[in-house]
């Protein structure tokens, strides 16, 4: 067994402990859900970064910048933007509606401004979206342990997902966040080191720009017209993620919600520029990779002796387990809540609740690690959530923050619209680059349906 597998599997039981740890202070739904709204700037910034920084952000972002080189960048970046945009203007106002009517989860949100069958509609459709993305973490966990030892990719999804549901089940919210700061701190350390000693062992930039297999390698619009895909893919999903949003209900006051997410995106902003000028340095040192999504964790094994190697390993396993527990949470409190206590059994005490959050995370994660198994990449398994997700909530999201006039027949017409043009055009080969992607018609198509039934409805 390698020097670095061992120190990986030190590390996975360290964090589950530390989970365990915490999670014994849990004993409430609210303490589960929300913290008991009690997160300050640094948690806040801290669990959401860490959120945020994935296998889409690490392994695909590098992968990305293997095939496309810098406009890689507009993967993470348009994550960024989409946070900034939740900090100072979704993210306040969600925080002070939840704090006054004691809301969860946007499931609760959804169901106090429009009704039940929205907030239903919703939850159904980002069921089936969040166990791919959950299935994309566990993709890259499964590259990273194969490129550290050759496990299988079986054995390696079956590793983190027992990592992540083992100490998020724990605790929820306040074990993930604390759990996340630990995994920031590796996070970060592990890619300040590797970024200056894999450039040094690749022979500069000079050597990098020879490697480079096209001549807009260099450019930051590359890549077929990458950019404005994942602005129109990912902005969106970055503003109305109901992961992101329900830990802004954990924050204190609107203050840390403005100053710790805001922080986040501005991180995010300068991170997106590592994983895919990590990605463009791999084709130095493997320049026919079978697997664009192995860049990362080959380089990182290949360019750096093994102790900081596996320094930097474990920083990217911490960035896929941190964004693994997002996904779970989101997907647990929205069974407990979103259909347990509101359509199953509306008299469900607190314990009960909190007991099916639990078995919730497990079924997730199992389920997880299922789909993971049968899914091919990284990059594709995320795609399929962030679609759904800015397609169907955006425009209900947004509206109902603006427009007091709209209603549940807005609302769904909105989400119907959305997600069935994107799907039509993408079934009629309709591509997902370029400015008029089928992502960007599906948002236009949503806003301009919900748009023409407010005004049939008004007159």
């Amino acid at each position: 067994m390698s020097l670095t597998l061992v120190l990986l599997v030190g590390y996975s039981l360290a964090l589950v402990l530390l989970g365990v740890w915490i999670g014994r202070r849990v004993e409430s739904s609210g303490a589960f859900f929300v913290a008991r709204r009690r997160l300050g700037p640094i948690l806040l910034f801290a669990t959401v970064l860490a959120a945020n920084i994935g296998a889409g952000s690490t392994v695909g972002a590098a992968g990305l910048g293997y095939r496309h080189g810098l406009s890689g960048w507009w993967w993470v970046g348009s994550a960024a933007i989409g946070t900034a945009l939740l900090a100072f203007w979704v993210g306040p106002r969600m925080w002070r509606i939840a704090r006054e009517h004691d809301l969860y989860t946007v499931g609760d949100w959804l169901e106090h401004r429009y009704g039940r069958s929205v907030r239903l509609t919703i939850v159904i459709l980002l069921w089936l979206g969040t166990l791919a993305i959950l299935a994309g973490q566990l993709i890259a966990v499964a590259w990273v342990l194969d490129a550290v030892a050759g496990v299988p990719k079986v054995v390696g999804c079956l590793i983190g997902g027992l990592v992540m549901t083992a100490y998020f089940a724990a605790g929820g919210l306040l074990t993930s966040a604390w759990v996340n700061l630990v995994q920031l701190v590796v996070l970060l350390a592990g890619f300040t080191v590797a970024v200056p000693l894999v450039l040094s062992g690749a022979g500069g930039w000079n050597a990098v720009r020879a490697a480079a297999p096209t001549a807009d390698y260099f450019g930051f619009w590359g890549g077929d017209g990458a950019g404005w895909a994942y602005v129109a893919l990912l902005v969106p999903a970055f503003i109305v993620s109901p992961g992101l949003i329900q830990k802004v209900y954990g924050a204190r006051d609107e203050r840390t919600v403005r100053l710790g997410v805001g922080l986040s995106a501005a991180a995010l902003a300068l991170f997106a520029f590592v994983p895919p000028v990590l990605g463009m340095m791999a084709r130095v040192y493997a320049p026919t990779l079978p697997n664009a999504e192995l860049a990362l964790p080959t380089v990182l094994t290949v360019a750096l002796p093994p102790a900081l190697g596996a320094l930097g390993l474990a920083a990217v396993f911490s960035a896929e387990i941190s964004s693994a527990d997002a996904i779970l949470f989101m997907l647990s409190t929205s069974l407990s809540e979103d259909l347990y206590r509101r359509f199953l059994r509306r008299d469900a005490d607190d314990r009960a609740v909190l007991r099916v959050a639990r078995v919730s995370a497990v079924a997730g994660g199992t389920l997880g690690v299922l789909l993971a198994i049968l899914l091919p990449s990284v990059i594709g398994s995320l795609s399929i959530f962030y679609s759904l997700l800015g397609v169907s909530l955006l425009v209900p999201v947004v509206a109902g923050l603006h427009v007091r006039r709209a209603g549940v027949t807005e609302a769904l017409a909105a989400i119907v619209a959305g997600v069935v043009l994107a799907l039509a055009l993408r079934l009629t080969g309709v591509s997902t680059t370029g400015a008029a992607n089928a992502y960007m018609w599906g948002l236009v198509g949503s806003a301009v349906v919900f748009t023409i039934v407010l005004l049939l409805r008004k007159r």
